[in-house]
């Protein structure tokens, strides 16, 4: 919940800065987080996950001295590999900016999010050592703190750089400097955000540490050695690293692909404003369900290695189809919806151009369910320990995608190309993993309940959330439209997936919030 919850206020910020900044502004903010997010792949991305793996290891066989090295030498890592990024980014920036993303404008904000490097590559080693403990809770908390301080920075820089920005353009008449300066501006959030979210987990370490060395003296077992515990992370991180390089570097290779194709078809001029719409406004929308499955992988590994090393196979194929069903339910109504209220969803949050952004949401909202699958499913083999499994397949997926890609933009398809391209990856890797989870795992997909059921309770809702959309558009705002189709659309879809035996009492017990449908169905007769 808290994952969802901080991914939500993650992408809340983006209204307002898409209100200041424009699409322009959104452009190069695109360029430069693009860059910054593969570099937060290469310093810090896999350590959550590496450090979680070990530590839980060595603390289901009750060796706290050694996951107490494993924390101390993450932390030696996250140090060298955080300052190496932070260096490239500041050093670096203007390089990247002009010649890999083809937006030199976009260097001011690259060099302005070095910084977090360094940061979130330390907060990642607190929150994968609290998880690998069994405890989500300073995780949680962490993200809150930290996205809504990413939210405050992000909207107060956005707002007083543009505003300078607009000065210095007008001294060298070039209006492009607002939305450049605006952008500068937004990555003080996530500066901002990392400091607050490490100085708390620094905080609850400090706390911990306390009980943590009485347990550790009674200790008088083997410890194990720095440097095997060195290859222990690393030879985690590699794989890891690896796959999330490959699955992510994508963004970094569509920005580059679809800027270099634009300038030599004489389209430089509007390349900008329509990566700005699509990353700003498409992407930004269709990343709020993803936000489930990012969470539900994060807290599947731990305990999927933890089963694993107990060798209670049954218990971890149950988990890997309950993580499967619970992320469809939220997958499939999520794409609908987005489809059939693109019009009102985009007219209401956003300013600028609406028609582009609700072909690409027509276009694209499938990519929700594709996505989702994918990101857990590379979860759930790092969880069983085939960590080079995710980068064979998203490194087969990647090469396809580029393929596609290329050639689909010298079809003239324009921005529609990215979207069927990135379709086409998530799709491959789904293919790919589930066919790797079903070899060593013997696990074999329940497909009715998990997936039949809530595609046809979505198109269900998306009939009627359609037709509502059809009468209140004519007669009611935006809000009211939105509002209203996203209240009886969750009504109508949780209606019909309980009818249809989709979802259970046991089911709805373990979901968030589930407590609260299963007494609504109740007080209705549903269940």
């Amino acid at each position: 919940m808290a994952g969802i919850l901080s991914r939500l206020i993650g992408i809340a910020r983006r209204f307002p800065m898409q209100h200041i900044f424009g699409d322009k502004g959104n452009g190069y903010y695109a360029a430069a987080y693009s860059v910054y997010s593969l570099m937060l792949i290469i310093s810090c991305y896999s350590l959550p996950l590496a450090v979680s793996k070990a530590v839980s290891s060595k603390i289901s066989k009750r060796q706290y001295k050694s996951a107490q090295r494993v924390f101390q030498c993450a932390m030696i890592f996250a140090l060298t590999m955080g300052g190496v990024t932070f260096f490239i980014c500041e050093y670096l920036g203007d390089f990247l900016a002009e010649h890999i993303m083809e937006e030199p404008m976009g260097a001011m904000a690259l060099k302005v999010l070095g910084p977090a490097l360094l940061t979130v590559s330390v907060m990642g080693v607190f929150r994968g050592y609290f998880q690998g403990l069994g405890t989500m809770m300073p995780t949680a908390v962490s993200q809150i703190l930290e996205q809504v301080f990413v939210l405050i920075g992000s909207i107060a820089g956005t707002y007083v750089l543009y505003n300078y920005g607009g000065k210095v353009g007008a001294l060298h008449h070039n209006e492009d400097y607002a939305p450049a300066y605006g952008a500068a501006g937004a990555s003080i959030g996530p500066v901002l955000g990392s400091v607050v979210g490490l100085l708390f987990l620094a905080f609850v370490y400090v706390m911990y540490r306390k009980g943590s060395r009485r347990r550790s003296a009674r200790e008088n077992g083997r410890i194990d050695g720095y440097p095997q515990i060195f290859k222990l992370i690393i030879l985690t991180i590699i794989p890891v690293l690896l796959s999330s390089t490959v699955y992510n570097i994508s963004d970094v290779i569509d920005t580059s692909i679809f800027g270099k194709v634009m300038v030599a078809k004489g389209l430089g001029d509007v390349k900008t404003d329509i990566w700005g719409v699509y990353t700003g406004k498409y992407k930004v929308l269709v990343n709020v369900p993803i936000a489930l499955a990012n969470a539900m992988c994060s807290s599947i590994v731990p305990v999927l290695t933890k089963l694993m090393v107990r060798e209670e196979y049954g218990r971890a194929r149950e988990r890997i189809g309950q993580a499967m069903r619970f992320t469809m339910i939220v997958a499939f109504p999520s794409s609908v919806g987005l489809a059939v209220l693109a019009r009102p969803i985009i007219s209401l949050l956003f300013k600028g151009e609406v028609d582009m952004a609700v072909n690409m949401l027509h276009v694209g909202s499938m990519s929700v369910v594709f996505f989702a699958i994918s990101t857990l499913t590379n979860g759930v083999l790092q969880g069983i320990n085939r960590m080079r499994v995710p980068v064979r397949n998203a490194a087969i997926a990647l090469v396809i995608h580029v393929v596609f890609l290329y050639a689909a933009l010298q079809m003239d398809m324009g921005i529609n190309a990215v979207i069927y391209a990135n379709i086409l990856f998530a799709a491959i890797v789904c293919i790919l993993n589930a066919m790797a989870i079903r070899k060593y795992m013997r696990y074999n997909q329940e497909l009715v309940r998990t997936f039949a059921i809530p595609a046809i309770a979505s198109i269900v809702m998306g009939i009627v959330i359609g037709l509502l959309n059809m009468l209140l558009s004519k007669s009611a705002g935006k809000a009211l439209t939105v509002f209203v189709g996203i209240g009886v659309g969750a009504i109508v879809y949780f209606a019909v997936l309980i009818l249809l035996k989709g979802i259970n009492e046991h089911d709805l017990r373990s979901m968030p919030g589930g407590r609260t449908v299963l007494s609504i169905a109740r007080r209705f007769r549903l269940m």
